[in-house]
């Protein structure tokens, strides 16, 4: 019985615990490295630009000559603009 329960343990941490620690620590090395220019997502869905870096605080520009000052910590991820698909080609007459 207490070996299932061992098995059920290493299962739960190597399926759970484990992927959550290693995105943790992925997450804590983006955001240390922030530097002026990167573009962020905060975590109330702001795209930014980062214009200073003051320790745990970002200055960042939300619109031009707008900027905030916001916490490390509220900063989700990097802003990956997709790019928007070309316009289809106008479809040329059959020639015969």
């Amino acid at each position: 019985m207490v070996f299932l329960v061992g098995i059920f343990f290493l299962i739960f941490y190597f399926m759970i615990m484990r992927p959550q620690q290693q995105q943790q620590r992925k997450h804590k090395t983006f955001i240390d490295g922030l530097k002026k220019g990167d573009e962020v997502v905060t975590s109330g869905g702001i795209v930014c630009r980062v214009s200073a870096v003051q320790g745990d605080v970002l200055s960042v520009e939300i619109a031009p000559n707008v900027k905030v000052r916001v916490l490390k910590s509220q900063i989700s991820g990097a802003y990956a603009a997709k790019e928007t698909p070309a316009a289809p080609a106008a479809e040329e007459p059959a020639k015969k």
